[in-house]
């Protein structure tokens, strides 16, 4: 969408760096890897951006389809982005380290799932998950940093509907962009169970396992080969100290009851099945280790309880005893769109307005082309974006027709155009003046970069 371009444009020169710890380029950053790329390229204050950084950064936007990048322009972002945080520690300007656990959660969940599994994670990047996480735990508080130092230059940044006019009226009636139709659409999902034979299944093989140490196997050993708890299995299945109330209940109350080096009976929990050992007790704090089974989500799981289950919260949408928002907030196994009522987003406007185009999950598409507007579907096969079998009602909340853009229909997107240009604009300001109290250098190979307009030199 030319939209979409539009916005891009006005928001590229301060758009953050992504963060470097990427899904895409995992492998290709790994490949990519050699003496001249870890080369220092620039310097602000105590900042180091490297040519590995830069190198990253375009190979991203080229897998995105956005081959006019300029190797200056994400330089020019590096060297901005340093620049935050270098006046963010001369202004004592900190982030809360709780804001950081809860995008850290985040963000490793969404690697898990996009990857399928920790064992898969830690392979692709050949790394554990706790180094992974050191590292992007940096690299979150530092993205946070900056955003906290965006907020307070440009946080009270305001527009008025004269502007939103201004700008509108000043682009060219032949150069309006065409908008294709665009949809609200929301969703609410109902994750499979686990079949009783798919329980049984790993209930046994833990008996099994269990059996054997009985017998002399060493449980450690079993841990490293079976376990499906990555990070866990190296340390021989070893989850180190933990206080009470850490783990999950199924497995605190399970590990407690037992007596040192005792082996448990199989104790299911929202991981899977544990197959638990009590190491040690030390005063409030107790040491176990454990055999972990998932269940296969692509073989083992039932949907047919949750088919009954939305064809009955279905109904009662219908016959206006439940809104549908209600119902996905109480109901829905999908948290990244429940408490928004259910309604799917758009990432890059960040609104509930989808492009009825090729863009859109073929999957909604055709479902969406054989409803009207108000319709909620029948339960629908489903799966996650951590391949778990479920299903879903989707309910078609709106549609714009296709249009030229106009201040009626697109008065929010042209809003954000120009909220985010006049954001720009209060930065580039704030640059101008910060880049006297802050050290920045530039090695020759990027000296002709015009960075920040003045300061790519080898002189300072």
């Amino acid at each position: 969408m030319l939209f979409h371009f539009l916005h891009r444009l006005f928001q590229k020169k301060f758009l953050l760096p992504a963060l470097l710890l990427t899904f895409a380029c995992a492998q290709q950053a790994v490949s990519q890897t050699a003496t001249s790329l870890d080369k220092i390229v620039a310097r602000v204050d105590n900042y180091y951006i490297l040519n590995s950084e830069i190198e990253e950064m375009y190979q991203n936007y080229l897998q995105q389809n956005q081959p006019n990048v300029q190797k200056c322009d994400l330089l020019e972002s590096l060297i901005i982005n340093k620049m935050l945080l270098a006046k963010a520690e001369i202004d004592s300007v900190t982030v809360e380290e709780k804001d950081i656990d809860g995008q850290l959660n985040g963000r490793m969940n969404m690697m898990i799932q996009r990857f399928g599994s920790e064992k898969n994670l830690v392979e692709a990047y050949g790394k554990s998950v706790d180094a992974l996480k050191a590292e992007l735990r940096q690299q979150l508080k530092e993205q946070l940093t900056v955003e906290t130092m965006q907020q307070k230059i440009a946080g009270d940044v305001k527009i008025t509907p004269r502007e939103v006019r201004k700008f509108f009226n000043g682009i060219p009636k032949d150069s309006l962009p065409f908008i294709p139709a665009e949809v609200e659409v929301g969703h609410i999902v109902r994750l499979g169970s686990v079949t009783d034979e798919q329980k049984q299944k790993l209930r046994n093989q833990l008996l099994d396992y269990k059996k054997r140490v009985l017998q002399g196997e060493d449980f450690a050993i079993l841990a490293q080969i079976h376990s499906d708890d990555v990070v866990s299995a190296k340390a021989g299945g070893d989850l180190g100290f933990a206080r009470r109330g850490d783990m999950v209940p199924e497995f605190e109350g399970a590990a407690l009851a037992l007596k040192p080096n005792e082996i448990s009976e199989p104790i299911e929990s929202k991981f899977g099945f544990h197959l638990i050992q009590l190491l040690q007790t030390r005063g409030a704090e107790y040491r176990a280790r454990h055999i972990l089974l998932r269940p296969d989500y692509n073989q083992g799981t039932d949907i047919t309880g949750a088919t009954h289950f939305l064809d009955s919260l279905r109904n009662l949408i219908q016959i206006d005893t439940l809104s549908f928002a209600r119902a996905a907030k109480e109901h829905s196994q999908d948290p990244a769109t429940a408490e928004m009522g259910g309604l799917l987003q758009d990432m890059q406007t960040q609104t509930s307005y989808l492009a009825l185009d090729a863009s859109m999950d073929p999957v909604l598409y055709f479902a969406l082309d054989s409803m009207k507007v108000g319709d909620i579907s029948k339960p629908l096969l489903y799966r996650t974006d951590d391949g778990q079998s479920a299903t879903r009602i989707i309910w078609y909340k709106s549609k714009k027709e296709p249009h030229v853009a106009n201040l009626n229909d697109d008065y929010e997107k042209i809003s954000n155009i120009v909220l985010s240009n006049k954001k720009n604009t209060a930065l580039e300001k704030w640059f101008t003046k910060a880049q006297g109290d802050v050290f920045i250098r530039v090695e020759p190979e990027f000296g002709n970069c015009k960075i920040l307009s003045q300061v790519a030199n080898t002189e300072q």
